[in-house]
This record gives structure tokens, C-alpha cells and sequence, in this order.
């Protein structure tokens, strides 16, 4: 059975990322961003979104575990930061539907959606620029870059948040990604 490992980030929404993992059948535990890299024992991570970049533990060592990593909103964003892109305020500002067109459907995080797929977001911030390496795999009106990936090394992000109710075909994209660990 697949292991994923949800680091909490002290996000509203980390019990719903950890619940939709556990309710589509993966063996799924939250951990503190404090915990140390060793002690995680995965096939993948998930980073949760969260308040602000500043509280971000241990992020940037679980980067290098060599398993696939999926950031979600502040996780994305961090990922970004991390590894040479850019990040920034957006222009819209808190949560709300959005329409994101997904650009690759080749990508295995989020190219089996539909061409244009509803989702819950908040662009207080948002990934400015993608790192080398990493592709734009989703755009809106309101955010360039809603979803990014490097397949190479197996890292993944979204602007939106796929475990709540609002996003459609949300189940869809953790079950993609439980498929890249395997």
C-alpha cells in the first residue's frame, strides 16, 4: 500500500488533505514541518498550505528525500521559492472559484481533468515565475501559473485546493498523485 506522509504546515484545510488520502484507500499520517527528514518514512509527500513562508519548518530538507513531493497553495509556492522561482503577492487576494484552463494533458498531477476545471483558491500569494525545470500546467484569468510540475524530479504544486468541496474532480488529483508514488 502506497504511504504518504501530509506535512502540516498549520493550514485550515491539512485534515481534509489527510482525510481524502485516507478515504480513497492510502496509508496516510500528518506530520509537524519540524520533524526531521530521517524520521519520514513515505513514497510521497504532501505539503500543506499554511499561513506564511516564514513557518515552514523543515520544507526545504524533505525537498531532497528523493520521493514525490505535491505542494498545495503555500506548499506550491514554497516549492517555487525553494528552487529559484518566484513568488509574490497576487492581485485578486482571498479564496474564491476560479476557472483554470490545464495547459499539459500529459501532466500526471493534473492532465486528466477537464480543459477547463473549477477550482476553490486563494491568491493572497502566488508563484510569480516556475523554477528551471518545472512547467506551467494550469493558468486563470486570475493567476499565471495555477499548477506546476517537474516531472524529471517528481515535483508537483497547485494554487487550489483539491481536498475541499468547491474543487471539482478534486478527489481526482490526490488520486493522480498517489499514482506517481507507486
Amino acid at each position: 500500500m502506497t504511504r504518504i506522509v501530509v506535512i502540516d504546515n498549520h493550514g485550515q484545510f491539512t485534515h481534509l488533505e489527510h482525510r481524502t488520502l485516507r478515504d480513497i484507500g492510502v496509508d496516510v499520517e500528518i506530520r509537524d514541518n519540524t520533524t526531521p527528514p530521517e524520521d519520514i518514512d513515505a513514497d510521497g509527500l504532501v505539503l500543506s498550505g499554511g499561513p506564511d513562508m516564514d513557518r515552514v519548518g523543515n520544507c526545504a530538507e524533505y525537498l531532497d528525500l528523493d520521493i514525490p513531493v505535491f505542494g498545495i497553495c503555500l506548499g506550491m509556492q514554497f516549492i517555487a521559492s525553494e528552487l529559484g522561482g518566484t513568488v509574490g503577492a497576487g492581485d485578486y487576494g482571498g479564496y474564491a472559484d476560479v476557472d483554470v484552463d490545464i495547459l499539459d494533458g500529459g501532466d500526471p498531477l493534473v492532465g486528466s481533468l477537464a480543459p477547463k476545471t473549477r477550482v476553490w483558491a486563494s491568491h493572497a500569494d502566488e508563484v510569480k515565475e516556475v523554477p528551471e525545470g518545472f512547467a506551467r500546467t494550469a493558468t486563470s484569468d486570475v493567476c499565471d501559473v495555477e499548477a506546476m510540475s517537474d516531472t524529471d524530479r517528481d515535483l508537483y504544486g497547485v494554487q487550489w485546493h483539491p481536498e475541499v468541496a468547491h474543487t471539482e474532480r478534486g478527489e481526482e488529483v490526490f488520486h493522480n498523485f498517489v499514482a506517481v508514488c507507486e
